[in-house]
């Protein structure tokens, strides 16, 4: 198959800039290709909302800008913080042309949420579903697009590059090229290759790497790991966002979050004595940035050997606290929890990558024809700690980038022979035990979560190191005799994605943001990014 735009990922970031491809270019092919579900990806679980300044009686670029830059500790790219924040808001009317309903008033007058780091109520949002209704509006918008192919239950194994002509490519090789994918079909079990001019990756985050997350199962990291096997550049890898309140339910994955949107409407944590601990730790109390507030609930937990504080909630509006939490509610319930009489046990679970795949202002990687958004990517924007619910602002802010640059330069692309080999699984058979997968993604988020988590030191990046070149070792033996699988593609994504976050965290030698190292408590260098 050869089609002009393809794009790898169904959320926020695939679908929008899927749209306006399709809407600009009729005649061309767009395909969309999703591993599971169409509806399934990280955009779907967003619940706080999307910051975008449209109060400019309280509110203003400036202020959303100085917000961003102090949450990002020293090391956000300006010039795209200014790009995000200035153009994020004509992007967000797109989103409800499309269909998107968020949150008014009696008067009609959008309901504005405030979340940690921000300095005023800027946050649109929808309930507690925010992300839920913006995939709702894409995905009816996508299924009345005619040129749109949606392709569900397609696994993309690698990215086609002259490598695949047998070319030696290194990372300091400059033409290289995308020209394609090579796809696991789940549904026939067959390996496809799909050819096109343009590739967008939109493959979303890698929480699966570790054993607590609020991100979907899906999220295990495939743009990122294909891209470095491609040779290709990523950068801030060290940077893994810990939300610091998901539900503490110790049997359950993926955690459920609490947004930080209810602590904007004046949820308070507390320890398990009941003492508002955060105001020893921050001016700003329960509403810091979560880099912050993560680690001091890391530290409380710690020192009196409890595995979660409370989220107070039981001074709060209930009919307000209904009307705008009302799956937290729902859930809180369904567990045996009155918000308005118990408080709720949180813990922090790994959220969100601030790190990914090296993009410029419009979205290009390191290779050609190849483009990255949403949270597969490293724009510059987040620095060491992303502000809570700019992630979404990001993502449609470099789709459209995205789409303004595809456009200006697919009709210059010229059309390429198929030369490209078919997918080779010659001398491989089926894995005798499913075990051997399954043990080694147990061990792998062990290990992450044990030794690369919210506080860090050498000595436990290089034991992880260590453990991660043995799983990377078995698994190569094993994905090189054995016949393709989601389950050991995945498996192989996320020890790739472990090793370069263990990497990027050795390098750097300070603590700073997200990267908190117990050997460089006081050493703040404003290092460069760290390109692998």
């Amino acid at each position: 198959m050869v089609v002009d735009f393809l794009i790898i990922g169904s959320g926020i970031a695939g679908l929008s800039s899927a749209l306006k491809l399709a809407e600009k270019f009729p005649e061309k092919k767009v395909l969309i290709l999703t591993k599971e579900k169409e509806d399934d990806s990280n955009t779907k679980y967003a619940q706080g909302g999307i910051a975008v300044v449209t109060d400019f009686v309280k509110d203003n670029f400036d202020k959303h800008i100085n917000d961003t830059l102090i949450a990002g500790d020293g090391l956000c790219n300006k010039d795209i913080v200014e790009i995000v924040i200035k153009e994020g808001r004509i992007r967000v009317d797109e989103l409800i042309h499309w269909g998107t309903h968020f949150d008014k008033d009696d008067k009609g007058t959008y309901k504005l949420g405030k979340e940690g780091g921000h300095s005023e109520n800027r946050v649109l949002h929808h309930k507690d579903i925010t992300g839920f209704e913006i995939e709702r509006a894409l995905l009816s918008a996508i299924h009345k697009t005619d040129n749109i192919q949606m392709s569900s239950q397609h696994f993309v194994i690698d990215l086609i590059t002259q490598h695949h002509l047998g070319r030696i490519i290194t990372r300091a090789t400059k033409d290289i090229k995308c020209y394609g994918v090579y796809v696991l079909n789940k549904n026939t079990n067959h390996i496809e290759k799909i050819l096109a001019k343009t590739t967008i990756l939109a493959t979303g985050g890698f929480g699966q790497v570790y054993k607590s997350t609020t991100n979907p199962t899906i999220a295990t990291g495939d743009g990122v790991a294909m891209v470095y096997r491609a040779k290709g550049r990523v950068g801030n890898m060290e940077f893994v966002q810990f939300h610091p309140t998901a539900l503490y339910e110790p049997t359950v994955s993926p955690s459920f979050l609490i947004t930080e949107a209810v602590r904007g409407d004046g949820g308070i944590l507390r320890n398990q004595s009941g003492e508002d601990f955060m105001e020893r730790y921050d001016p700003r109390k329960s509403l810091a940035p979560r880099d912050i507030v993560a680690r001091a609930i890391d530290h409380e937990m710690k020192i009196h050997g409890h595995d979660f504080v409370y989220l107070d909630c039981r001074h709060m509006n209930s009919e307000n606290f209904k009307h705008h939490f009302p799956n937290i509610y729902k859930k809180c319930q369904s567990i045996g929890i009155d918000v308005f009489k118990d408080m709720i046990p949180v813990v922090p679970a790994q959220h969100y990558a601030c790190g990914g795949i090296e993009v410029d202002s419009y979205g290009r990687t390191s290779i050609h024809h190849l483009y990255a958004c949403g949270e597969c990517s490293n724009t510059g924007l987040h620095g060491a700690n992303r502000l809570a619910s700019n992630s979404l602002l990001e993502a449609i802010v470099f789709s459209h980038r995205i789409f303004e640059h595809a456009s200006s330069v697919i009709d210059e692309i010229e059309d390429f022979e198929d030369i490209f080999p078919e997918w080779n699984a010659d001398g491989t058979s089926h894995p005798k035990e499913m075990v051997m997968i399954t043990q080694s993604m147990r061990e792998l988020k062990d290990l992450m979560s044990s030794y690369v988590g919210i506080v860090r030191n050498n000595i436990r990046l290089k034991r992880a190191q260590e453990r991660l070149y043995l799983l990377f070792k078995e698994t190569e033996e094993m994905y090189n005799t054995t016949t393709i699988s989601p389950q050991l593609c995945e498996l192989r994504n996320l020890i790739t994605v472990g090793y370069l976050i263990v990497r990027s965290a050795l390098l750097r030698k300070e603590s700073r943001g997200l990267h908190y190292t117990t050997d460089y408590l006081n050493k703040k260098s404003f290092a460069e990014q760290s390109i692998l």
